[in-house]
C-alpha cells in the first residue's frame, strides 16, 4: 500500500462507514472535499444502477469495493496531466481518479449511450470540470499523445497493454488491472500488488518507449 500520509480528513462521513473504505481513503491522502464527492458519486451510481445496470454490484458495500479498487491507480497518476480512461462504464476508475486528483484531466470513452448519460450526469452534478465523457469507441478516438491510458476489465489485459500503448506519448504509461496473475505480459510490465478484502489484485503498468 502506498503510504501517502497527507490526508486532511478528520471525520468519517456517515455514508462511508466501512472501515476498509476509510482506511483506503486515508492511505491515499483523500481530502474532505473528495470524500464528500465520492459519497455523492456512490449515491448517483446506486440510483442509476437500478435502471440501466451499470454494474453487477447490488449493494452499497459492493460499490464501495469498486471505489477502493479504483483508488489504487492514484499513485500512478500523480504528476500526470492528460489521462485516457477506456470503457468507462460506471466510472471506475475514471470518475474516482477525477474526484481525487483535480489537477489531472480525464477523458473517458464509453460508447453505450445510457452509460455515457450517467457519466455526464456525474460530471454535471459533482461539477467535475476535469472529467470529460465521450460516446466513442477506442478505435474512433484520434488523440494519441496522452500521459496515461487506463482501462479496467474492458479488454483482455495483454490486448489492452498493446492497444493502450498506441494512445500514449513516448514515456507515457498504460495501466491495467490484473485479477489473476498472468505469465504472458510484456517483460517490461511492472506489477503493483495489493489486497482487496480477501482477494489479491494488481495494478500493472507499462511505459511506452520511443522506437526512435
Amino acid at each position: 500500500m502506498f503510504g501517502l500520509d497527507h490526508c486532511r480528513s478528520s471525520r468519517q462521513p456517515a455514508d462511508l462507514r466501512a472501515s476498509f473504505v476509510i482506511e483506503a481513503l486515508r492511505s491515499f491522502g483523500v481530502t474532505d472535499s473528495s470524500i464528500s464527492n465520492l459519497s455523492s458519486f456512490i449515491d448517483i451510481f446506486e440510483k442509476w444502477n437500478l435502471s440501466i445496470n451499470l454494474s453487477a454490484a447490488t449493494s452499497r458495500a459492493e460499490i464501495e469495493t469498486h471505489v477502493v479498487d479504483s483508488l489504487h491507480v492514484i499513485p500512478h497518476l500523480q504528476g500526470r496531466r492528460e489521462v485516457l480512461d477506456v470503457g468507462a462504464g460506471g466510472g471506475f476508475p475514471g470518475v474516482v481518479a477525477a474526484i481525487c486528483l483535480p489537477t489531472i484531466r480525464v477523458t473517458s470513452l464509453e460508447p453505450v449511450h445510457k452509460k455515457h448519460a450517467f457519466l455526464r450526469t456525474v460530471a454535471r452534478e459533482l461539477r467535475l470540470s476535469n472529467f470529460e465523457p465521450l460516446t466513442q469507441r477506442l478505435e474512433d478516438h484520434s488523440k494519441r499523445d496522452y500521459d496515461v491510458a487506463m482501462s479496467r476489465a474492458t479488454f483482455d489485459l495483454l490486448e489492452w497493454l498493446t492497444l493502450g500503448s498506441s494512445y500514449v506519448a513516448s514515456g507515457g504509461v498504460v495501466i491495467g488491472f490484473e485479477a489473476v496473475p498472468r505469465t504472458d505480459l510484456p517483460p517490461s510490465t511492472l506489477r503493483h500488488s495489493y489486497a482487496l478484502g480477501d482477494r489479491q489484485r494488481s495494478i500493472v503498468t507499462l511505459v511506452r518507449i520511443s522506437s526512435g
